[in-house]
């Protein structure tokens, strides 16, 4: 599975920026949401933080022009090549690696105040197993009371509506427009998504496809996983309140001595609300 979803995106790292109408503004955009909600977590202003899976440097280059001191990692290679191309244009300093999320030891960096799985990263490990693994090495890379900051789908709507597709979406430019859209193939609690960019050239169409894997990784799953390995003080933030894109999870890790299988009673579920 790792050589699967390491493989969409080096693909996709050429392409990604075109996902979005203005990339630029949304990477503005995202570090204006994400910022203050880091801040107010850590109780800093600047906090030191993990991006255990930046891509091509959508959340990275935002914050750290708020002036944070940030490490970047992600599996894909070729995303990370671009993501430090994009940091010297705009003349950041930022310390990027080729790292799996389970696998974050060979990231030298450690007492982070708080770490970062935007976009949807953490529904690509399809197994508990894995996203236990992952979540255990993101708390070892942590300071006691470091925060996880997580976007996530709404997969316990998801999984009862079963989509088949993401409507096309059609990004205006000089040149006209191009389309982008997703197409899902559920089996059980996984499916197979297909992303198509939909690029005019002058010769004529030309049609981009990626794939790859997701679990629809519900609530109350990820908030267990995530007591399994040493977070508490869990909090759900829903667009409505943060007018980020998708659903983020807000996790504390506990503090040396305290019990990492502990419930905690403060978690919140919009289901609840």
């Amino acid at each position: 599975m790792t050589d699967l979803i390491e493989s969409l995106y080096d693909d996709l790292a050429p392409y990604y920026h075109l996902i979005f109408q203005d990339w630029d503004r949304s990477i503005a955009s995202q570090a204006k949401v994400l910022g203050p909600i880091l801040e107010n977590a850590t109780g800093m202003a600047a906090p030191y933080v993990l991006d255990c899976a930046c891509g091509i440097g959508t959340q990275v280059l935002g914050l750290t022009q708020r002036g944070y001191r940030i490490v970047g990692s992600d599996l894909s290679r070729s995303a990370i090549e671009r993501a430090n191309n994009e940091a010297r244009l705009r003349q950041l300093s930022i310390d990027f690696h080729v790292a799996d999320m389970t696998e974050l030891s060979s990231l030298e960096e450690t007492g982070f105040d708080a770490a970062l799985a935007a976009d949807n990263a953490l529904p690509h490990l399809l197994s508990i197993a894995e996203l236990e693994r992952a979540l255990s090495e993101i708390a070892a890379k942590l300071r006691n009371g470091g925060i996880l900051l997580a976007t996530v789908r709404d997969y316990d709507s998801l999984i009862v509506a079963r989509p088949t597709m993401q409507a096309p979406v059609f990004h205006k430019h000089d040149d006209g427009y191009r389309i982008v859209h997703q197409v899902w193939h559920w089996e059980g609690d996984q499916y197979a998504l297909h992303h198509y960019l939909t690029i005019p050239t002058p010769q004529g169409w030309n049609v981009k496809h990626f794939s790859s894997r997701y679990r629809a990784l519900q609530r109350a799953e990820l908030n267990d996983a995530l007591h399994a390995s040493g977070f508490g003080d869990i909090q759900w933030l829903e667009p409505a309140e943060t007018s980020f894109y998708q659903p983020m999870m807000l996790a504390r890790k506990e503090t040396t001595g305290r019990l990492s299988g502990k419930k905690d009673m403060t978690v919140r579920h919009d289901r609840q609300r």
